[in-house]
């Protein structure tokens, strides 16, 4: 965690998925099924995590929590 969920949640722009990797998330973001979050508002985007997310995503997941659906960008916090 680099951040509160509190903090993270003031300090927000949206990026392109692609450029994501290191920085700080500012949404939670669960595919579903299996329904566990796997980042979380202040903590550190990795790159193994953008490979759940998008492989998840490409499976025919739904991605609860996820300000843009088609996953082609993030919301990070700008600190």
């Amino acid at each position: 965690m680099q951040l509160t969920p509190r903090e993270a949640f003031f300090a927000k722009r949206r990026v392109d998925i692609k450029d994501s990797v290191g920085k700080i998330c500012g949404e939670l973001i669960c595919p579903y099924p299996p329904g566990i979050p796997v980042v979380i508002p202040g903590e550190l985007i990795s790159e193994r995590a953008l490979n759940v997310l998008l492989q998840a995503k490409a499976g025919g997941a739904t991605l609860s929590g996820a300000s843009d659906l088609s996953l082609s960008s993030i919301v990070i916090c700008d600190v």
